[in-house]
């Protein structure tokens, strides 16, 4: 097993064990629930927008609650920690390049990104079944800055 094999697995396998972030939050100005009815995950994302007095928002809070395979968890873990504290423009445009990661339609390692240790998550593009769950933490939280209920990764 190669050693970023080996480091993705361990830090997939701490983050679904030891989940950042993981609570429901009462003052959430945004909430969706979203469900992968592919494999089952269901994980609601609950985001605290502060919006400053020229009209800039911010992800003030970030958190999730729900239950899903360790992809998922640790998906939604890594997002809540990598997001909080950062505008929104900024978790759409990450969004985008998540996205397009797990796709196989960016590599992290030739093309401009700003995905950090959400890099690890490169190789989900080898297993397309696993594409959805490591995106529905990220569906949910677009949906929630959509006002949205309701996501889904279909």
């Amino acid at each position: 097993m190669s050693q970023a094999n080996e480091l993705y697995q361990q830090v997939i396998l701490d983050h679904n064990r030891n989940p950042r972030n993981y609570h429901p939050m009462a003052e959430a100005t945004h909430v969706c629930h979203g469900h992968n009815p592919l494999c089952g995950d269901n994980i609601t994302v609950f985001a605290k927008v502060n919006v400053d007095a020229t009209g800039n928002e911010t992800l003030e809070d970030l958190s999730f609650q729900g239950n899903g395979c360790a992809i998922c968890k640790a998906s939604s873990s890594l997002m809540t920690a990598q997001l909080k504290g950062k505008p929104v423009a900024e978790a759409k445009s990450l969004f985008g390049e998540f996205h397009e990661m797990v796709k196989g339609n960016l590599n992290p390692e030739t093309q401009a990104n700003h995905l950090g240790k959400l890099k690890l998550f490169e190789g989900v593009k080898e297993y397309s079944s696993r594409i959805k769950c490591a995106t529905l933490s990220w569906h949910a939280l677009m949906g929630a800055l959509d006002r949205k209920e309701e996501a889904t990764t279909e």
